[in-house]
């Protein structure tokens, strides 16, 4: 136990002279590090700026699309950070190339080596990146679009060269990596499809409950004009279930106004509904009542 304590002192001896005696290169080098950690962040803080500025959307001339400009502006921060991660990196290992006295050339070739074994194991990252220039290449999608992929679904928020970032309607801010990005949907390409349908009563004259929901399609493509591109038109009966007959409307609008044209679609032939005695059935339960008075259901 004494001999270790010595041997641990003597180490510490060692050590504390070794650092005395290079004083005056540690100080160096360790300033030179802060300075550049400290540019860094002023440039990407500054970088940021920049290119919020140039690519701002309600700037640009009719010729450029708002989402893809938003998309160019993610991805240039994406590149900003890691070009100067990259600054950084080879700085730190220039400046402990240097402290240690060994030539820049022969430190990254010993640093190659533990680089070698690393991108074993970095190869989904390279995937991810890989993916993403293709995304981008092809323009699958675009920040402001929705999308689903997967098991998620929402708005793209932030498309990088390795991530893509959504929010779906929850709230829920998902994170996946391009390399994990093989079917997409896109929701927000061309027109989109509104469809409803409406069940009403065996009993109920068909032809009237169409002619109702015309009157109603009508009066609704008015209203909405800005965001319907065609109908809505009432295709007819499409299905016979066990208490209804299914009545279908359909109609195009613009991308991600379907869901608010389906919702005023459902509201007003109800409304219709009611107020033209059409009946849309139910659940019902009947209860038949025996002589003795007890219910029988």
């Amino acid at each position: 136990m004494i001999t270790g304590t010595g041997e641990t002192m003597d180490l510490l001896e060692t050590v504390s002279r070794i650092i005395a005696d290079n004083s005056d290169k540690i100080l160096k080098s360790a300033g030179t590090i802060l300075g550049i950690l400290v540019l860094a962040w002023l440039g990407i803080k500054l970088g940021d700026a920049l290119i919020s500025r140039i690519l701002r959307p309600r700037e640009q001339k009719y010729y450029f699309d708002e989402r893809r400009v938003l998309t160019l502006r993610t991805l240039a921060k994406s590149i900003l950070r890691y070009v100067v991660y990259f600054v950084i990196g080879f700085t730190i290992l220039g400046q402990l190339a240097a402290l240690s006295g060994t030539d820049l050339k022969g430190f990254l070739a010993g640093a190659g080596i533990l680089g070698v074994a690393l991108g074993f194991g970095a190869q989904s990252l390279v995937k991810d990146v890989i993916s993403g220039f293709f995304i981008l290449m092809e323009n699958q999608y675009t920040v402001g679009e929705y999308i689903k992929t997967g098991e998620f679904s929402g708005i793209v928020e932030e498309l990088e060269l390795r991530v893509t970032k959504i929010r779906d309607w929850g709230g829920e801010f998902h994170i996946i990596p391009n390399g994990q990005i093989s079917v997409v949907t896109n929701y927000s390409r061309g027109s989109m499809r509104a469809l409803v349908e409406v069940g009403i009563a065996y009993e109920e004259d068909i032809d009237r409950a169409m002619e109702v929901m015309r009157s109603v399609a009508a009066e609704v493509c008015r209203e909405l004009s800005d965001v319907i591109v065609e109908g809505p038109e009432i295709l007819g009966v499409v299905a016979l279930g066990p208490s209804e007959v299914v009545i279908r409307a359909v109609a195009k609008t613009k991308p991600l106004e379907q869901w608010t044209v389906e919702r005023v679609l459902r509201k007003r032939f109800k409304e219709a509904f009611d107020q033209n005695g059409i009946e849309i059935p139910y659940p019902r339960q009947v209860l038949i009542y025996r002589s003795g008075g007890e219910p029988n259901a």
